[in-house]
């Protein structure tokens, strides 16, 4: 047996007891949530939970380290990360970096290298120079035209 339609409209109905529906530009209902800040771990925190984690890998007990990561709030990857930074560096290597790309040259790397830059373009200036001479003398040589002649202790 086919359905019966009423003429409701479901789309305006709406149980007032829910309380105001604040809605957005397009219509959809907005629910604001305020983010979450990201979590920071002192050095001093990683360094703990570093020796809670080699405590928990050694005792050998069944989901430990998978607890204490719970526990904690953190992933095996950051736990991986502290693990390499506190290996390479110590507990040096676990402080705050700032963040962003890191300078490639200090101020007397960057002068340094705009001193190189400028000596090899004048000596490149200097090489089309030796060559233009060079061609004069031949041209003068085809010519028969003679040269003056110089000294080069008097120039």
């Amino acid at each position: 047996m086919p359905k019966k339609f009423s003429n409701v409209d479901h789309k305006n109905t709406r149980d007032e007891s829910a309380g105001p529906r604040h809605v957005g530009v397009s219509g959809a209902s907005v629910e604001s949530v305020a983010p979450r800040s990201r979590r920071t771990f002192s050095p001093s925190d990683k360094q703990r939970i570093l020796k809670l984690a080699e405590a928990a890998r050694v005792s050998g007990e069944r989901g430990a380290l998978e607890s204490l990561m719970r526990r904690e709030g953190i992933y095996s990857s950051q736990l991986s990360t502290w693990r390499q930074q506190f290996g390479a560096h110590g507990a040096a290597g676990l402080a705050r970096q700032k963040p962003g790309r890191k300078p490639k040259l200090d101020d007397n790397g960057r002068e340094l290298l705009a001193l190189k830059k400028q000596n090899a373009k004048l000596e490149k200036k200097l090489h089309i120079a030796n060559l233009v001479i060079d061609l004069q003398k031949k041209a003068h040589a085809i010519l028969g035209i003679a040269l003056p002649e110089y000294d080069e202790d008097n120039l």
